[in-house]
């Protein structure tokens, strides 16, 4: 008879943003979950940037929210700043961001773990996994504790065979001062799987007290009221501002004199980056003729005096770090509190993975995270959301939500990853997402909680939230749908035609120079509503939206057809070597999913959609 203190519905494997979204959601669906982490009190904890959001990854963290997850209720508990990012273009490419305090932030999120019910929480390491037949079966801790369940979710982020880079210090971790998970590695690495290494990095950590903050300039908070979670009521803490340096001539120089000290440059670390963020050193090899790069002084904390240069992530050595950072304006007299540093780690080719972030080759067994070659919280959260909501689906017999790339960057990522894996730490960006003017992160809830709703992951307080704000969605469109004569608007003072007739105020809204702040006199129900912003916009986007939809039904269309896991595509008349290759290892699920594997030509789809129907009519696949 199995111990119920051992035996699980699921096993999530890490105390990350990825590992924390997993347990909770799959908690959530009614899963008894388990919780392994190496140190508990570091659950939640923020292990580079303070901070939450960005282009693109705003967007995730919304989604997540939507589907009651975790990330963006914390953001909001320890906000220090709020910044909408990218607001000179359109809405739909906004980016929420905020930096926040590391010990609220991660004190919100204990605080949601702890009181999560089906949820337990377990400290030890990770050893090994627990194999029965050819699926995953639990767990052995270090200290020989076995755990049983039949699903794991592996969210190790760095710490699967982590190694630190400082120059020429090289150290064992997944982060400073933290083991890494090495037993796991092997073990991993002894099944055959697909993997590989990829690094990382940070900057080092200022005593703001030492910067002379008065001779930079500052970057303010916005001062309007919106949050990154929909169930937060109102900004909780005190703004502060950020200043913005610049790297220097000078700076560079210290720089390419100690390059061949880096071990980026040393051979020491061959392991690909993040592109998108790359480290100083790499900077100043790439771009050697910029005269600078701009670093923004991101304080980490209201209790705190450490502050974060965002910009500057570096594995160079400690002296160089230092020289570096003294001769940049306002930092002259700077004191590092930690030097920053590197991190290489494994990762499964995420290709090995099914759409559920399922190993093929171990049934059972879920990866979220950096482990799937991802940079970034947010992208490891919307990864730990899926994986946890896909396992305890599975687990329970129930359906998790039904998220696809018209509906979600949740699936684009996914579906990225899955298909097309990566070659450098994959980062979530607006420009992923064919559908993103339906994507917008301010319709996250309207888009995806109906959906979790159906499949039990969502918490009462967020159901009956959602509820709540519908019954104001019909006087939001009366409120849109009120007929407004052109003579009224020009008489206000508004470039449009007087003889341009009666129009509703969601046509108006068309219209260059008129928003909800023009258009106000004439609404009558606040502007301020941000159900009300939320439909402007879609009646803004309308003609544009109503093109996506036809777009999507005949996707959709396509869709419809699916491929086995093995359906034979060296069958396939027409499709060369390479390409039959690709598909064989994407393994994609339909037709659409084929389309977008990078490589595979229109005429090849069309081939492929020929031979796919042949084998549905036969009754060969399940159409």
């Amino acid at each position: 008879m199995s111990n119920p203190n051992t035996s699980f519905d699921i096993l999530v494997v890490g105390g990350g943003h990825a590992g924390v979204e997993a347990a909770c959601a799959a908690a959530r669906m009614g899963a008894k979950t388990a919780l392994v982490s190496f140190d508990l009190d570091a659950v939640g904890a923020m292990s580079c940037n303070p901070a939450i959001g960005g282009l693109g990854k705003g967007h995730l963290v919304a989604e997540v929210d939507a589907l009651d997850g975790v990330i963006g209720r914390a953001a909001d508990a320890g906000a220090i700043h709020y910044r909408m990012l990218n607001r000179s273009k359109g809405s739909a490419v906004w980016g929420p961001r905020v930096q926040a305090d590391r010990v609220l932030f991660k004190a919100e999120v204990q605080r949601i773990v702890h009181a999560q019910s089906n949820l337990a929480l377990v400290e030890g390491e990770a050893a090994s996994l627990v194999i029965s037949g050819d699926r995953v079966a639990g767990l052995n801790l270090a200290d020989g504790t076995q755990l049983d369940a039949p699903a794991v979710i592996l969210c190790t982020g760095t710490f699967l065979g982590g190694v630190l880079f400082r120059g020429e210090e090289k150290f064992e971790g997944g982060r400073i001062g933290e083991n890494a998970a090495h037993k796991l590695a092997e073990q991993l690495r002894g099944a055959d799987l697909p993997m590989a290494r990829l690094k990382t990095g940070t900057p080092p950590r200022l005593d703001g007290r030492t910067i002379d903050w008065a001779s930079l300039p500052e970057q303010p908070s916005d001062d309007e009221a919106w949050t990154m979670s929909a169930l937060t009521a109102c900004r909780a803490n005190p703004s502060i501002f950020c200043a913005i340096t610049r790297t220097t001539e000078k700076a560079h120089d210290a720089i390419r004199a100690n390059l061949h000290r880096s071990p980026l440059f040393s051979g020491a670390i061959d392991a690909a980056g993040p592109r998108y963020c790359p480290s100083i050193e790499d900077k100043i090899h790439r771009f050697g003729d910029r005269e600078g790069h701009q670093v923004f002084l991101e304080p980490e904390g209201l209790n705190t005096h450490l502050v974060y240069p965002n910009g500057i992530s570096t594995s160079l050595p400690v002296d160089t770090q230092l020289e570096m950072l003294r001769a940049m304006p306002g930092l002259s007299n700077v004191s590092m509190e930690v030097p920053g540093y590197a991190v290489e780690y494994d990762h499964i080719d995420p290709r090995a993975l099914t759409s559920d972030l399922q190993l093929r080759a171990i049934p059972g067994l879920y990866c979220a995270g950096q482990i799937n070659g991802t940079t970034g919280y947010e992208e490891a959260a919307a990864q730990g959301l899926i994986a946890g909501l896909n396992a305890a689906a599975d687990c329970l017999g129930k359906e998790p939500p039904k998220l696809d790339r018209a509906n979600s960057y949740i699936a684009v990522m996914v579906d990225d990853l899955t298909l097309q894996g990566v070659t450098e730490p994959y980062r979530m960006l607006t420009a992923r997402a064919e559908y993103r003017l339906r994507l917008r992160a301010n319709n996250a809830s309207t888009r995806l909680t109906p959906l979790g709703m159906e499949s039990g992951c969502i918490s009462d307080r967020r159901a009956d939230w959602y509820v709540s704000r519908e019954t104001q969605r019909s006087d939001c469109e009366l409120a849109l749908a009120k007929q407004v004569h052109s003579r009224e608007i020009a008489a206000s003072g508004f470039k449009v035609r007087r003889d341009g007739g009666l129009k509703p105020l969601a046509e108006w809204l068309r219209h260059d120079g008129l928003g909800l702040a023009e258009l106000e006199p004439w609404f009558d129900i606040p502007i301020s509503n941000p159900l009300l912003a939320e439909m402007a916009e879609d009646a803004q986007y309308a003609p544009y939206l109503a093109r996506q939809e036809a777009e999507l039904r005949d996707l959709r269309a396509s869709e419809e057809l699916a491929l086995a896991d093995d359906f034979p595509f060296a069958d396939v008349p027409g499709l060369s070597n390479e390409m039959v290759e690709r598909l064989i290892s994407a393994k994609p699920s339909t037709l659409a999913a084929a389309g977008r594997i990078p490589g595979i030509t229109p005429a090849a789809l069309s081939a492929l959609l020929v031979h796919a129907k042949r084998y549905a009519a036969k009754g060969e696949i399940a159409a």
